[in-house]
């Protein structure tokens, strides 16, 4: 039997504390998108609640600048410069394909790669992150990150009233459509040789492009609809409740931590920290700012990070080896490590990825900075129904998932700590 094994003992003891404190910041606090004053406020309550009621030594509440508006915002460019594409197929085929390209490269570099493109054309706001670590008796040798974001989402009207089919396909027929009027937009200029056409009569195009091209462009004025329908993909005046996404990422660390000062349990050269990191909904603003302001602290003993997201769907809790829509690769050791602790305790764990356009979770910004990091989430990829909408309050938490959740992680920290024992 593990040292922590009475830790995992208290799995559903401590899925109740998860939800209890999930409902008290949902229905006491205000509404916490990202850089506001919710988001400073739960920040602050679970820092104090980490020092003072959790045993650790250390929960510092830090600042970060950020243009929260702009993740989702980039879409205000990119599909107006398709629309204005579109247009200039029957005057400037050229000047429409240049339109439509650099709207793609926004989409591209804003949301692909979650880079800040175009964040100063949004309003400046101030977001907070905690660092939260509880020390070890002896000499430090080795540390645990337990990571999740305290921010919720802007809500998505579409995937609440018609599920997340018409949501992804509105999605990809707006990019499918961009693309398409792309390629016309070249084929077109290549026709004219970049000449403006002169009129806008059918026979006037046909005589400039071809028949078989314009028609195919009348008929592909079709994804001017899911291009005008993007512009109300979400709505900034609601918030949800972000009780899933992402409460249950925050208070798996601290549940541990919980834990190990009820008991009394004290780790001799492990530390045990929590990384609270906010604004995640905006771009992983919080992380990449953590990560830069941390990137040399904690590189003296070996550190690993555990980052969740939207612990709720047990057939669906898993490992992402591969996260940022793909793009960036989890650490493989760390990753590893999570399959083997549910392994050891008999709990259903997939190895997955997030997708393209499936997003990114704060473990990719720690991974780019460096760090030894891995993605755990527990949601169907192709979107639940209470994801970034109404319904993801605490009356939608899954004990059982967190329960399990919480003791895989517990077992992670045992195992780590194996390392070091004399």
């Amino acid at each position: 039997m593990g040292k922590l094994q009475s830790l995992i003992d208290k799995k559903s003891e401590s899925a109740d504390f998860i939800c209890q404190q999930i409902t008290h910041i949902c229905t006491t606090m205000p509404k916490r998108d990202p850089g506001s004053e919710g988001e400073k406020m739960a920040c602050e309550y679970m820092a104090d609640l980490a020092k003072n009621e959790l045993g650790a030594e250390r929960a510092d509440v830090e600042e970060f600048t950020e243009h929260p508006n702009a993740f989702f915002g980039f879409l205000y460019f990119t599909i107006t410069l398709a629309l204005l594409g579109i247009g200039c197929f029957f005057r400037l085929p050229i000047l429409g394909a240049i339109f439509i390209l650099i709207g793609l490269v926004i989409l591209v570099v804003q949301f692909g790669f979650y880079k800040k493109l175009v964040d100063v054309f949004f309003p400046k706001k101030t977001g907070h992150n905690v660092t939260i670590v509880k020390k070890c008796k002896g000499e430090v040798k080795g540390r645990v990150f337990f990571n999740g974001h305290p921010d919720a989402v802007w809500y998505w009207p579409f995937h609440h009233y018609l599920g997340s089919k018409v949501h992804l396909g509105i999605q990809a027929c707006g990019i499918v459509g961009a693309l398409i009027w792309l390629v016309l937009n070249v084929v077109a200029a290549a026709m004219t040789g970049c000449k403006p056409m002169l009129g806008y009569s059918f026979k006037g195009l046909c005589d400039a492009y071809s028949m078989p091209l314009v028609i195919i462009a009348f008929a592909a004025l079709i994804f001017v609809i899911p291009l005008v329908m993007l512009y109300f993909m979400w709505d900034e005046s609601k918030i949800t409740d972000g009780a899933n996404d992402n409460l249950t990422g925050c208070y798996m660390g601290l549940a541990i931590l919980k834990e190990l000062k009820e008991q009394g349990i004290e780790l001799e050269h492990t530390e045990v920290g929590v990384i609270i990191s906010g604004s995640e909904e905006a771009g992983l603003r919080g992380a990449l700012a953590w990560a830069d302001a941390h990137k040399d602290e904690f590189k003296d003993v070996p550190t690993w990070i555990y980052s969740y997201d939207t612990i709720n769907e047990s057939e669906f809790l898993g490992v992402n080896y591969r996260d940022l829509n793909g793009t960036v690769k989890s650490d493989e050791e760390v990753s590893d490590s999570f399959m083997q602790a549910a392994k050891e305790l008999g709990v259903k764990c997939n190895k997955t990825w997030i997708p393209p356009l499936g997003g990114a979770t704060d473990n990719a910004a720690f991974c780019k900075a460096g760090f030894k990091s891995t993605s755990i989430t527990a949601m169907n990829h192709v979107l639940p129904p209470y994801y970034h909408t109404l319904r993801d309050t605490p009356e939608n938490l899954n004990p059982k998932c967190l329960a399990d959740c919480y003791a895989i992680s517990v077992k992670c920290l045992e195992n780590f700590d194996k390392q070091f024992d004399e």
